[in-house]
């Protein structure tokens, strides 16, 4: 193998654990089990400090935690990603989020806002579709939170016209068909 495809395999592979951050993030925020518990292999585990074990387990146990959440919308920063030179199928990486809730605290809508990185073990094995990179171990830590009753009124008075997003896979993010003629 020469230099060149080397690093064009690097840069392909890059870009597979890339998407696989932005599925796991997606099946969190729509509430879409079947999409967040495909990014983590069955022997996976899991730290979260408020949960630690199997990455199934952590999407069911996350997948009934935020359905309680009146929205939800995760956003990942910057994506360090490093290959481990003894194993090309392995790789380690630090993912920068910035976690938004919308949650009921006493019956007032209130906004819960995490900042943090994830520490994850990636590994690339054979599934009856191709080889493909999931979660072999993710571990979140939290760097700053805050908990500040919501204001957004705007929405129902100068933003009343706006289209809002849902929070499940009733979204129209999932209607290609809607999009294809929109």
């Amino acid at each position: 193998m020469t230099d060149t495809d080397s690093r064009l395999a690097a840069l392909i592979a890059k870009d597979d654990i890339r998407d696989l951050a932005m599925r796991y993030m997606r099946g969190q925020d729509r509430l879409d089990h079947a999409l967040q518990l495909g990014t983590f292999w069955p022997d996976s585990t899991t730290d979260y400090g408020i949960f630690a074990g199997s990455g199934p387990d952590f999407v069911d146990f996350a997948q009934g935690l935020l359905t309680e959440h009146l929205a939800n919308q995760h956003i990942i920063g910057q994506h360090h990603i490093q290959f481990d030179e003894a194993d090309p199928n392995r790789a380690f990486g630090e993912v920068y989020y910035y976690a938004f809730h919308r949650i009921l605290d006493d019956g007032v809508a209130t906004d819960l806002i995490i900042s943090g990185r994830y520490l994850d073990r990636y590994e690339r094995r054979d599934t009856p579709s191709g080889p493909e990179w999931r979660f072999a171990h993710r571990s979140e830590f939290v760097d700053w939170a805050r908990k500040d009753i919501a204001a957004d009124g705007i929405l129902s008075t100068d933003l009343a016209a706006c289209l809002l997003g849902r929070h499940d896979t009733q979204d129209r993010s999932y209607d290609c068909d809607w999009l294809k003629n929109a």
